[in-house]
């Protein structure tokens, strides 16, 4: 851990640029699924109602859309990390809870060949991509939230 107003080693500097691009990787991947909430608010009122047995109105998913889009801000910034960064991959996880079902036949076809299960085994490798950049939260230093704990030492908006 780097200390108040130490310099980075290029190792630091390394895994700070490691934690960069993945934490960018990660916020755009969620934004995509974020922005479409206002593009296509009705595919995910379907998607509500097919899954969690709910209806929900246009306000409502353009309102979900809204705060995953904070949080992609947040978390691409690196501010407030652990409660973007947790945000973030709580939102994923639930999402990988409702279609779990396609982990047990991960080379399913349909009838012309196409694997439609793909995309699950695409979940958990975003998920275990979460669960790292969490992890790695003190070495994440090419970040507004490392720069303000080198800078000013341990705060609660890290």
């Amino acid at each position: 851990m780097i200390a108040r107003n130490e310099h980075l080693t290029p190792a630091d500097k390394r895994d700070a640029l490691a934690l960069l691009i993945l934490r960018l990787g990660l916020a755009w991947f969620i934004f995509l699924w974020a922005a479409h909430k206002f593009i296509t608010p009705g595919q995910y009122q379907q998607l509500a109602s097919h899954f969690d047995k709910v209806d929900v109105s246009t306000l409502q998913v353009q309102i979900i859309g809204g705060v995953q889009i904070a949080l992609c801000v947040l978390a691409a910034l690196g501010l407030f990390r652990l409660l973007s960064y947790f945000g973030l991959a709580l939102m994923h996880l639930y999402t990988v809870t409702r279609r779990w079902e396609g982990f047990f036949d991960p080379f399913a076809l349909n009838d012309k060949g196409f694997p439609i299960n793909r995309n699950q085994v695409i979940d958990l490798a975003v998920l275990a991509a979460f669960a790292a950049l969490i992890l790695l939260i003190p070495r994440d230093h090419f970040s507004l939230g490392g720069w303000l704990r080198r800078h000013m030492g341990r705060a609660w908006w890290q």
